[in-house]
């Protein structure tokens, strides 16, 4: 029997899309308000969900302790009240749109977590607009 654990979280992160080899127009183009060169903020909500096994001894799937204290160091420290263009190495080379956001902290998180759990990331950047993956 799987069970799936989810624990959210929140951050709050500036960000720029655009790509450095296209023309202002383009990028106005294709990314509009959200190509402000002074860039623009998401309070973001994350979910992170953990499936798998419920462990006999201890009636975990994992403990949520465990998720939250990860989720903190892996995204929540590195993420909360930065300008992801500037001050996060990962999108140094990499346009943080909702989707590549996503990939980022699951790629962050997925060493942490036992190869027999499986995860999923939903990365709310609006209340309306989110995005979900899961390694695939």
């Amino acid at each position: 029997m799987k069970v799936t654990v989810s624990r959210k979280a929140h951050f709050n992160s500036a960000h720029r899309l655009y790509r450095k080899d296209w023309s202002n127009e383009k990028n106005d183009a294709v990314f509009g308000k959200c190509n402000n060169p002074n860039y623009h903020g998401h309070n973001y909500d994350l979910i992170v969900s953990v499936t798998g096994e419920i462990d006999q001894e201890t009636g975990y799937v994992i403990d949520v302790k465990v998720l939250k204290d990860l989720i903190k160091s892996e995204v929540e420290d590195a993420f909360d009240h930065k300008n992801l263009n500037l001050d996060v190495p990962d999108f140094r080379d990499l346009n943080p749109t909702a989707e590549n956001i996503a990939v980022v902290i699951y790629n962050k998180l997925r060493p942490h977590l036992g190869a027999h759990l499986d995860m999923e990331v939903t990365l709310y950047e609006t209340p309306r607009n989110f995005v979900t993956y899961s390694g695939k």
